[in-house]
């Protein structure tokens, strides 16, 4: 019987221990209470104390709302000093920078990025050659819809290029080579005349080029957005000036003065904010020019990479803070999902909603 009851006792002090620190149990989960009818602006508040990657995407409502309300106070006068630099000029108290990866501009979050830049509502833009080119293509000849299972080899010999469940017309590429290869031949011309073309001035003259509301890049570059792509040759664009260095050779592209740009952007700014969808170059790009002054302010990261192969893409943003590139004391965010799934409802709950209201 006393063998037992020890028995009983060790299993107790296992499964039913007690708890004895509840200072640190706050926030209760709580779902959204469906007795309020379909209220989407409920559900999705809702969402900050759901668990999971949910609260996750309250926490990064919460981060975003911080840049904008930083954004909108005054800037100290000392910023206005030394504004020799007509890229560098400090604009408002919170530089936004907004990255994404190419596969974004493929799909239908292009319309939400367009929003963004149309409404000047980022400072600056870090993207590959795919997220200029196909949002060229795009004023130029549709995308559509298709499956991810479309067998390659008949999509193939039908001439259509697959991005995941999305389906590219190789006509498209003809047609945006037909349209670029005389722009290439300006800008060349231009060159000889003394123009040093970096691929953020390339990208400005393109969107003045397409003339078309459609575009991202026509927003940027009507809205003096400067738009930053070191690996410009990385696509269709490359394969374009490939071609063109056989018919007209001798285009130079200045990535360093880009360079320069952009950190000059980062030193110069009262605070900042980086908005980072997808990894790779996108991500490292507008992190490292962020620690050229000691780390950004604000920071929300949405990506389906995961930290366990050392990559940067998959990298927790408390890494950044072990670079410098986030400042020690910020709460930055870092959502797991796909972006087109989440981040058209988080500039629902932040850059649409304070837009909005404003101009109501």
């Amino acid at each position: 019987m006393a063998q037992s009851n020890n028995l009983m006792l060790e299993l107790n002090e296992a499964v039913l221990k007690k708890t004895t620190n509840l200072s640190f149990l706050n926030d209760r989960v709580a779902g959204y209470n469906w007795n309020e009818g379909l209220n989407y602006e409920k559900l999705l508040q809702s969402y900050l104390h759901s668990g999971f990657q949910a609260t996750n995407f309250g926490l990064a409502v919460e981060e975003v709302n911080k840049m904008l309300h930083c954004r909108k106070q005054p800037i100290p006068e000392e910023k206005f000093i030394d504004n020799d630099d007509e890229f560098t000029v400090v604009k408002n108290n919170c530089t936004i920078f907004l990255g994404y990866t190419s596969n974004l501009i493929s799909s239908g979050l292009r319309e939400t990025i367009k929003f963004l830049v149309k409404n000047k509502m980022v400072d600056c833009i870090v993207t590959t050659a795919g997220g200029v080119e196909e949002d060229i293509i795009k004023c130029l000849a549709p995308t559509f819809v298709g499956d991810f299972h479309l067998d390659g080899k008949t999509l193939r010999e039908c001439g259509i290029n697959r991005i995941g469940n999305l389906l590219v017309p190789n006509d498209n590429y003809c047609s945006f080579e037909n349209w670029i290869l005389p722009i290439l031949d300006e800008l060349l011309k231009e060159q000889n005349d003394g123009v040093l073309w970096t691929p953020s001035k390339i990208i400005e003259r393109l969107g003045k080029e397409i003339n078309s509301e459609e575009s991202v890049y026509y927003w940027a570059a009507k809205n003096k957005i400067p738009v930053f792509c070191p690996a410009l040759t990385d696509g269709s664009l490359g394969d374009m000036m490939f071609m063109h260095s056989f018919k007209n050779p001798g285009l130079v592209v200045d990535i360093i003065s880009d360079l320069r740009r952009i950190n000059l952007m980062a030193m110069k700014s009262v605070h900042t904010g980086m908005i980072i969808l997808g990894g790779g170059l996108v991500k490292h790009h507008i992190c490292n020019a962020n620690l050229m002054r000691n780390g950004a302010d604000y920071s929300v990261f949405i990506n389906t990479s995961s930290e366990f192969d050392g990559s940067d893409a998959g990298a927790r943003p408390d890494e950044a803070k072990s670079w410098g590139k986030i400042k020690k004391d910020a709460a930055p965010v870092k959502i797991y999902s796909d972006a087109t799934l989440v981040f058209p409802l988080l500039v629902s709950q932040t850059f649409a909603k304070d837009f909005f209201t404003t101009s109501q």
